[in-house]
């Protein structure tokens, strides 16, 4: 990600500042709070793409590959992968489509239903995710940009909301 040149004040501080004097006082806690957790969405999501670009997968796709890593039997239903990523099924199967094309897993009947479809990791969609994982454990996963304690602690909070918008 290129260098970019420092701002002199903190946009979200300033948009919040504006927020409280044009009578909006109540809303601009929660405004900068969910405009802040967006930009650093935005950043987190630009520092894990920048290690995956040069294996040719999204986040998305990653995710995949690791919840099939992560499976006692290298496969799953489509289905349990759109329920366990938290995604619709149109975007298991157009990520699927990318993998499958990529060599990295394959479709396959399930041996009892017919109505289900498998995914399979292949050793080459493994073998990429086992490198990738390595240097996303590097380069992101064990520096995020915030001590220990405050990993802990967004975690934490960030749990809180997912729980209170039913995510779990």
């Amino acid at each position: 990600m290129p260098a970019r040149d420092h701002l002199p004040l903190d946009p979200i501080a300033e948009a919040r500042r504006q927020w409280a004097a044009h009578g909006w006082e109540a809303a601009a806690g929660g405004m900068a709070a969910v405009t802040s957790l967006m930009r650093a969405q935005q950043i987190a999501l630009a520092r894990v793409e920048s290690v995956l670009r040069p294996y040719g997968v999204t986040f998305a796709r990653y995710e995949l590959l690791m919840l099939l890593h992560f499976s006692r039997a290298g496969s799953l239903p489509m289905a349990k992968i759109g329920n366990r990523l938290q995604v619709h099924a149109t975007s298991v199967t157009n990520a699927v489509d990318r993998l499958e094309a990529a060599g990295l897993v394959k479709r396959t009947p399930h041996p009892t239903d017919r109505r289900t479809t498998l995914v399979e990791l292949l050793p080459k969609g493994r073998e990429l995710a086992a490198k990738a994982t390595e240097e996303l454990n590097a380069q992101v996963f064990t520096q995020p940009g915030l001590p220990a304690d405050s990993v802990t602690t967004l975690v934490t909070i960030l749990a809180e909301m997912r729980h209170e918008a039913g995510d779990f």
